[in-house]
């Protein structure tokens, strides 16, 4: 990151100089635990943590802090800034960073595949240029603007994933990085529970468009396309990637194969390119198409994105497949929702081809009132898309299970209450030459299924 001097921090925060020493900072903390000298530490609030507590803890290693009190016995070799809100101090102060610098901000928010959409621009861009992107999930209202304070001056492109869980969530998080471009990769039902409806899912990652030179749609999501021409007052660009309805930037002759897929990458006015992608999934077209549009709108050609896509590896507990002494085990169990499960069982049945297909799914969290007739659609495509062996975990997933069960000539269906009751079980049911599917919603985890079929095996 740049360095930051005190004033720049009073500047941007507004705040008042207790104590002072150092006269700048080579980094910013909001964990004591892993400061280090030359930090200047954020002590945030939040409803079951108050970094106050840890303050002498941040002192003794870091450089600075940055607190909301004026109460207390501080070092003197320290330099202590008083806010009034210190989260809103660590955003203003994000804010102010992003603003010294002009150069493109891209923004990825969707449904699914925001994670991956976003590795897969960093991956292209950073063939040409210097890019930040906020790392794993940091992806909220704490962990983006901490993210941005990484910027330095030899940095050309940002590339921010955006996560929410309520209107107003993406709004904010532009507000603090104010994007030049933006992707939306899809609207379904994560959060539908949290927002009361997929009209305000989509309602809130639209927020997203306030302001952008350029958007990137999935042309395919027709209703997320019914929400963004809606939007009379959007006077950006509007650039569309598909694989089923026409559009700038397309796959096509899209084929799966053993490592994961190819296809035709077409780019209007920029001819073509047969791309091999090394991650399983027809939602993982998507992502690259979606990585595509904005990377060739910033200058990337088509063989740079091509190059680029083709070293694509997909990241841990995210439809990773590995093959343990003939079983194959596909995780995908770093998260859920009723879209995501449907696309994970598709390419169940397709990696199966004529082996046994087993579906090992765990609860979907935050689907609010939603949850029981999504649980129970879920074992309805269970048995409707030919799963071999269902196993059910978790008390909203037995729905599913009871669902699949109900169907004449029904699967196999197991349930188990949790995780640690699947673990004692599981591989009294598997077979060699299975395929196996673990997915749910993170707080289920179902990684550890993995670890026992690995450990078994």
């Amino acid at each position: 990151m740049a360095i930051l001097t005190v004033e720049e921090i009073i500047e941007a925060t507004g705040g008042t100089l207790l104590s002072e020493n150092a006269k700048s900072f080579k980094g910013v903390s909001i964990d004591s635990r892993t400061i280090e000298e030359g930090d200047i530490f954020f002590a945030l609030r939040g409803k079951r943590f108050d970094g106050h507590h840890y303050l002498e803890n941040a002192l003794m290693k870091g450089s600075g802090a940055v607190v909301d009190t004026k109460a207390g016995e501080f070092p003197q070799n320290r330099v202590i800034i008083c806010v009034s809100d210190t989260l809103r101090s660590l955003q203003d102060l994000a804010h102010f960073l992003r603003m010294r610098r002009n150069i493109p901000v891209v923004a990825v928010t969707g449904s699914n595949g925001k994670t991956t959409t976003k590795e897969m621009i960093h991956l292209i861009l950073s063939g040409r240029f210097k890019t930040l992107k906020n790392e794993g999930n940091l992806n909220n209202h704490i962990g983006l603007p901490l993210s941005l304070t990484q910027l330095s001056p030899d940095h050309e492109v940002i590339v921010l994933e955006m996560g929410m869980n309520a209107t107003g969530e993406i709004r904010r998080l532009c507000e603090i990085a104010v994007p030049s471009h933006g992707v939306i990769t899809n609207i379904g039902s994560a959060h539908v529970g949290m927002l009361g409806s997929y009209d305000a899912v989509r309602t809130a990652k639209l927020e997203i468009l306030d302001g952008l030179s350029l958007a990137v749609v999935n042309g395919d999501d027709d209703f997320l396309m019914r929400g963004v021409e809606g939007i009379k007052e959007f006077k950006g660009q509007i650039m569309t990637f598909a694989i089923n309805s026409s559009a700038p930037v397309m796959a096509k002759n899209v084929r799966m194969t053993k490592k994961g897929s190819e296809f035709n990458l077409e780019i209007s006015d920029s001819g073509s390119a047969k791309v091999n992608l090394n991650v399983h999934g027809l939602f993982n077209v998507y992502n690259a198409l979606a990585a595509s549009a904005v990377s060739f709108s910033l200058g990337m050609n088509i063989g740079e994105i091509k190059a680029a896509l083709e070293t694509y590896r997909t990241f841990p507990m995210r439809f990773e497949v590995t093959r343990k002494e003939g079983i194959t085990i596909i995780n995908d169990s770093y998260n859920a929702n009723p879209a995501s499960m449907r696309e994970s069982v598709n390419e169940l049945m397709r990696l199966s081809g004529s082996k046994r297909s087993v579906a090992v799914l765990g609860d979907m969290r935050e689907l609010g009132e939603f949850s029981e007739d999504e649980h129970r659609a879920v074992g309805k495509m269970i048995y409707e898309r030919g799963v071999d062996i269902f196993i059910a975990v978790g008390a909203r997933m037995r729905l599913a299970a009871e669902e699949c069960m109900k169907k004449k000539g029904r699967k196999a269906v197991y349930h188990f209450t949790d995780v640690h009751d699947a673990r004692q079980h599981i591989m009294s049911i598997l077979e060699k030459g299975d395929t196996v599917l673990i997915k749910g919603s993170r707080s289920m985890s179902m990684e550890s299924l993995m670890e026992e079929i690995a450990d078994a095996v």
